[in-house]
C-alpha cells in the first residue's frame, strides 16, 4: 500500500472519530493533537478503528510515533502490506 492511501484511511478515520474538525488545512509535521481538538478518547478511537477496519494493532508504547501524520503513514504503511 502506498504512503498516499494509508494517509486517506487515517484521514478517513479521523473525520469519523472527530466529526467537527476541519482537516483541509492539515499540517502533517505537526502533532494532530496540536492542530485537531482530540482528546485522549479519541485518540484510543482511532486506535480501535484501525484494528477494526484495517486489523492493525498499534501496541500502548507505539502510540507516541501517530502523533504526527508523516509518522502515522511513516508507522502504519509497513504494517499494512
Amino acid at each position: 500500500m502506498e504512503a498516499t492511501e494509508v494517509r486517506q484511511i487515517v484521514l478517513d478515520i479521523i473525520e469519523d472519530v472527530a466529526l467537527d474538525e476541519d482537516l483541509s488545512n492539515l499540517d502533517d509535521s505537526v502533532a494532530l493533537r496540536e492542530q485537531l481538538d482530540l482528546d485522549s478518547m479519541d485518540f484510543l478511537d482511532i486506535v480501535m478503528e484501525l484494528k477494526k477496519r484495517h486489523k492493525v494493532e498499534v501496541p500502548q508504547e507505539d502510540y507516541p510515533q501517530l502523533a504526527t501524520m508523516n509518522s502515522c503513514v511513516e508507522y502504519l504503511t509497513p504494517k499494512m502490506q
